[in-house]
């Protein structure tokens, strides 16, 4: 099955070329797309000087966020399944072939790379973890499902399973308004557990508590307004 690797870029200029040296490294099928949500620290003169043919780039004029990043990305995606990949080097792009076999198996249509389950993974922020799993306590509570790991960036879809899903959130609401969205329209999901090198803020991370409380207001939104 055609992957189709769909990373949104904000900035990335140090981890850029190591992140799609990983991917294209990777033994499946797949194409690569780039969208650029308006960076301005010289990411976009790298992209633009990529030449590679499985690799396509989409330059936003802008900042709008990793929602409105997404909504291009999957625009323009024609492989079997759909993967998230950050641009930077917190997720490992050596994982893929965990990530899709549930949906190759035929069991699943969504797949979480959920990093609370056992995997290795770098000890950083005690509150960053506390704010993960509130959300997804909560989450699990609207929707009555049992996910570890709501805001993982490894999100991966049957092309299908995204098609009519209209994606509103343009920052980091994305996540809930996905997940809100898989589990209204009775997608299988399925989590497995993946390897989570996070970075600081001094190393380019980049959501914060204000982006929590956005998520908070999505997944109310989403479960009783939309």
């Amino acid at each position: 099955m055609k992957l189709s690797i769909v990373v949104p870029v904000y900035n990335e200029e140090k981890t850029l070329r190591a992140i799609l040296e990983k991917i294209l490294a990777q033994p499946q099928e797949k194409e690569v797309i780039l969208v650029d949500d308006g960076s301005t620290d010289g990411t976009r003169e790298i992209l633009k000087s990529l030449d590679h043919p499985k690799v396509r780039v989409f330059l936003h004029p802008e900042n709008r966020g990793k929602g409105a990043a997404l909504r291009t990305g999957f625009r323009e995606a024609a492989g079997d399944i759909v993967i998230i990949q950050d641009a930077d080097l917190e997720y490992n792009p050596d994982e893929y072939g965990v990530l899709v076999q549930p949906i190759e198996d035929g069991v699943a249509d969504v797949v979480y790379g959920a990093r609370f389950l056992g995997g290795p993974h770098r000890v950083l922020y005690f509150w960053h973890y506390c704010g993960n799993k509130l959300l997804t306590l909560i989450t699990n509570v609207l929707f009555n499902i049992n996910l570890n790991d709501m805001e993982t960036c490894y999100k991966v879809f049957r092309r299908e399973a995204l098609q009519g899903v209209e994606i509103k959130s343009d920052r980091f609401g994305f996540e809930p308004e996905i997940t809100a969205k898989m589990v209204k329209s009775g997608q299988r999901i399925y989590e497995v557990p993946i390897s989570y090198f996070g970075r600081t803020y001094e190393e380019g991370k980049k959501i914060t508590w204000r982006d929590g409380l956005a998520a908070l207001y999505t997944l109310i939104r989403f479960r009783l307004f939309d």
